[in-house]
């Protein structure tokens, strides 16, 4: 039997359950094919559902992730120019999943924009056909507690942007076999104590 739902509600107002995950994304397009395609190619992603209204798409066993909302009556964004969305960011398991992502892409005529390690990531950045930013980026600490710890450091907060790097170089010293834990590192940031747990 269920708990009333005043019950279930008080419960809820006092824990502050949060979110279980992030579901899905939607977008407004006036180009639904075009966007449609680009996710598909750079998530690896297949349709759940499609029409000429509303298309879903998903790269994992959810139902959706994306969803496109089609119409030929929606302006233009404006770049740079106006307040709301920024931008998503979509994370992969190691480097070499994110460097053999941005090497299958760059062969597709895709490239990132933008190409930063921003400490507690390594990231780039691609603006997708109605020029939202899209973010593919690996975690460059092993968990949160040292992520959350360097993000209040004196060296985050001198720079909490990041520094960009050069692809090709990161692919060249990646294949050559320097570590990941070096290549993940941030440039300012010393080696930690114990190079296991180094970002």
């Amino acid at each position: 039997m269920n708990a009333p739902l005043q019950a279930v509600a008080k419960a809820v107002t006092s824990t502050h359950v949060a979110p279980a995950k992030l579901a899905h994304l939607v977008y407004r397009t006036n180009q639904p094919k075009t966007m449609l395609d680009w996710y598909c190619t750079v998530l690896v992603a297949k349709p759940s559902h499609q029409s000429d209204k509303i298309t879903f798409i998903s790269y994992d066993d959810e139902h959706h992730r994306v969803a496109f909302v089609a119409s030929a009556q929606y302006q233009e964004k404006l770049p740079g120019h106006s307040v709301g969305f920024y931008h998503v960011a979509f994370s992969y398991k190691d480097l070499g999943e994110l460097l053999g992502t941005y090497v299958r892409l760059k062969d597709a005529g895709i490239t990132p924009w933008r190409a930063i390690n921003h400490g507690p990531t390594v990231s780039f950045y691609f603006k997708d056909p109605d020029q939202n930013d899209v973010e593919l980026q690996v975690d460059s600490f092993p968990d949160a507690e040292l992520t959350n710890a360097w993000m209040m450091s004196e060296e985050f907060t001198r720079n909490p942007i990041g520094i960009e790097f050069d692809p090709a170089d990161m692919i060249r010293r990646y294949e050559s076999g320097e570590r990941e834990t070096e290549l993940l590192r941030r440039p300012d940031r010393a080696p930690a104590k114990n190079q296991e747990f180094s970002g």
